[in-house]
């Protein structure tokens, strides 16, 4: 591992990109991540970029616009505003910016031209997303950032780098004009202190190995990886003396009896036995979850490690206010 993955501050930066393996929930923890950053009094936005509608998902409120709006208030009267990156929006927004096509935009998008053009160049896409969002981060007024931070719901650790990588590639392509400015812009930030790379996993096999692909990719990339997010970790309700031999299915069901016939309940045997079989899975569930996270240690170098609890009830408003606050109390405060 190379000293860049914690050599700065991951909160101190302007724009946190969130990613993970699919399943992870990394759309729910870009969520909580953003009220976390937005309480004292601050304003966050919340980005996404794959079309999948999932902030409005986890926010519980209708599909999202091409535009930002307020989405929650945050603890000590900040703000989370939200915003869905459409490409073709984005496009017809860049070609009315840069060359002030307004209504002959909006002809080309009639004509299909816009899906032509991102399909004659495939990185295009990833350009005209990565070039809004960093407009989003830039933008002043009165001199102030317009936010406070930027949270980006990114694309899966599969396609991360090539994502936040594309635009060095099409700056390249493109030698001069306003397509090489723009992409130079986003290369610049991307590839600086202000942008801060999130990863979630859960402690299981191939999320944490996907993971650690990703800070090796990041890190080769010159893409700084602020933090390793553990997501929904369950708590452990054996003494860690216990795990291993229960784990190997040593467990005395005459103590379980005799400790339950204690506490005043008297079972037949089958619930015994079914509650025998718990504590095994259990503790097969807690040892393999040790390994991973013991891996995710010795690997991950000197990123920063946060962790969130599994929540029983599911993912609402409420459980995103509780995750933002176990966010707060590991030091995620701008």
């Amino acid at each position: 591992m190379t000293s860049s993955a914690g050599a700065a501050d991951p909160w101190a930066a302007r724009l946190h990109v969130v990613s993970g393996k699919g399943g992870t929930g990394k759309t729910t923890v870009a969520a909580a991540l953003a009220l976390a950053l937005a309480s004292r009094g601050r304003r966050t936005l919340l980005v996404e970029v794959e079309g999948r509608q999932g902030i409005a998902q986890v926010f519980d409120t209708a599909p999202l616009p091409y535009e930002e709006r307020r989405i929650a208030v945050a603890p000590g009267g900040g703000e989370v505003r939200a915003l869905a990156v459409d490409a073709e929006a984005a496009l017809l927004e860049y070609f009315e910016m840069f060359y002030k096509l307004g209504v002959a935009g909006r002809t080309l998008r009639k004509m299909g031209a816009v899906e032509f053009a991102t399909t004659l160049a495939p990185g295009l896409r990833d350009v005209l997303l990565t070039g809004k969002v960093k407009e989003t981060v830039s933008r002043r007024e009165n001199g102030t950032p317009v936010y406070d931070a930027v949270v980006l719901d990114a694309p899966p650790t599969g396609r991360l780098v090539t994502f936040l990588d594309v635009t060095r590639a099409m700056a390249e392509l493109a030698r001069t004009g306003p397509i090489h400015s723009q992409a130079e812009g986003v290369v610049e930030l991307l590839h600086s202190d202000r942008t801060m790379v999130h990863l979630v996993t859960l402690l299981e096999d191939l999320p944490v190995t996907e993971t650690l692909d990703a800070v090796r990719e990041l890190q080769a990339a010159d893409l700084r990886v602020g933090s390793i997010v553990v997501n929904r970790v369950r708590e452990q309700w054996l003494p860690d003396r216990s795990v291993a031999s229960a784990a190997h299915g040593r467990v005395d069901a005459g103590r379980v009896r005799s400790g339950l016939a204690t506490a005043g309940l008297d079972l037949p045997p089958e619930v015994i036995d079914g509650l025998v079989a718990e504590t095994v899975e259990h503790a097969v569930r807690v040892a393999a979850e040790a390994a991973a996270g013991e891996r995710l240690t010795r690997e991950s170098g000197d990123v920063a490690r946060l962790e969130l609890p599994q929540l029983l009830g599911g993912v609402d408003l409420g459980a995103l206010y509780e995750l933002a606050e176990h966010l707060c109390e590991q030091g995620v405060r701008r």
